[in-house]
């Protein structure tokens, strides 16, 4: 084993398991691509992304940790977000 080593088992590993997830359509109406991390608090996200922000208060991308969503200018589609753990909050 090297130091550090993960060795995972067989099958799937679910991320966030237990936590509440929704679905929100997304739009870039830019005309440069925007890329959004995985922890980054969903209703903040660049002004130039059209989306029901309100839906987004407390969620995040559901995706792994250190990942990142592109939205290419014009793109439009459907991101599973997911809840921020804690007290659900983003300071400002």
């Amino acid at each position: 084993m090297i130091p550090g080593e993960l060795i995972l088992g067989d099958g799937e590993i679910e991320i966030n398991p237990n936590r509440e997830t929704r679905e929100l359509w997304v739009t870039n109406t830019g005309d440069r691509p925007i890329q959004v991390g995985s922890h980054y608090h969903f209703a903040d996200v660049n002004p130039a992304l059209e989306l029901d922000r309100q839906a987004a208060q407390g969620f995040r991308l559901d995706i792994p940790a250190g990942t990142a969503a592109r939205f290419e200018p014009g793109d439009a589609r459907s991101v599973r977000l997911v809840t921020l753990a804690g007290t659900r909050g983003a300071q400002r």
